[in-house]
């Protein structure tokens, strides 16, 4: 099982979180989400790629980097 953590900027709110988490969630091979608003960050299992994770977010205003 692959686990990526991400610092995800802009991510400060409920709102915010559910959005995120929305996304990352529809990635194939995603099993958990898990976000923080506070740390801005959330973290991922299952057998999904950095790639897809990372286009998920592409074309919106929150920025995800690899931690």
């Amino acid at each position: 099982m692959t686990q990526i953590t991400l610092h995800v900027d802009g991510m400060r709110c409920r709102s915010c979180v559910r959005e995120v988490t929305a996304r990352l969630r529809d990635v194939a091979g995603v099993q958990t989400v898990v976000a923080d608003a506070a740390g801005s960050t959330v973290r991922l299992a299952g057998s999904m790629t950095v790639a897809d994770v990372l286009a998920a977010l592409a074309g919106t205003t929150y920025r995800a980097e690899v931690r």
